[in-house]
């Protein structure tokens, strides 16, 4: 049996864990190549896009794919759609591994935007001294909020267009709480920006700006394709693996 991982995310590295090694189940995980130094599952790792959904679906008739397991970042969007037409078209079953969304607790002052457009224009009435958690690609956004600073964290370094006062701190998770009580505190931090990626990898975070009473901006996911039964945990998905295989 072969299994394809459409993967990037901490619980695709997980899942292949899980499975590798498994008799008679050969295991393929997939990186959209957008970060210079991954962090490899086991097992054999294929890293680039398919060229669309049709490409997808060509690939998965050529490589013989039994079971497709979309393990994706939630804000990936368009991959998932692509897997969910192409495993239609190649007659593969499809699950997609999807972490909850983060809920919001008491003390929390959250601002829900439903885009980083969306974001951008709440910015200035709720804070000067930003923390910018949304990634490298949608920086260009921020660029003409000159009246503002931002402490800009991604695992690689941006490329412009960005905002002309910046700081970049090349970083990657998981994070722990102490770790983001003092980035907040030495930065002088005052508003938090943030996509909604769930997991507990960044989520520290949003207990020091709990704790520090700050306002929280939390752009929300991006729609998801309907009919695709969903694991929330790596363990789940292997279980449904193991049961076809």
């Amino acid at each position: 049996m072969h299994v394809l991982i459409l993967g990037g995310t901490t619980e695709a590295r997980q899942l292949a864990g899980l499975l590798h090694g498994t008799p008679g189940l050969t295991l393929t995980s997939s990186l959209a190549g957008r970060v210079a130094g991954p962090r490899l599952p086991p097992g054999e790792v294929r890293v680039g896009g398919f060229g669309g959904a049709e490409g997808m679906a060509a690939w998965l008739r050529a490589h013989a794919v039994h079971l497709l397991i979309d393990a994706t970042h939630p804000f990936a969007g368009t991959i998932s759609f692509h897997a969910a037409s192409a495993a239609a078209s190649a007659h593969v079953p499809l699950l997609a591994l999807r972490r909850p969304g983060w809920v919001p607790v008491e003390g929390d002052v959250w601002h829900e935007a439903g885009s980083l457009e969306e974001a951008a224009r709440l910015l200035p009435r709720l804070g000067r001294r930003v923390f910018l958690t949304t990634g490298r690609m949608g920086l260009a956004t921020f660029a003409d909020l000159d009246e503002l600073w931002f402490l800009v964290r991604s695992v690689d370094a941006p490329e412009p267009p960005y905002p002309a006062r910046m700081e970049i701190l090349l970083d990657r998770g998981p994070f722990d709480l102490d770790g983001e009580r003092e980035l907040l505190r030495r930065h002088r931090v005052d508003v938090v920006v943030t996509k909604d990626s769930g997991g507990t990898a960044t989520a520290p975070k949003l207990t020091a700006a709990r704790e520090a009473g700050l306002p929280v901006i939390v752009v929300r996911r991006p729609p998801a394709p309907e009919g695709v039964p969903v694991a929330t945990d790596p363990e789940a998905a292997a279980r449904w693996v193991a049961e076809r295989h």
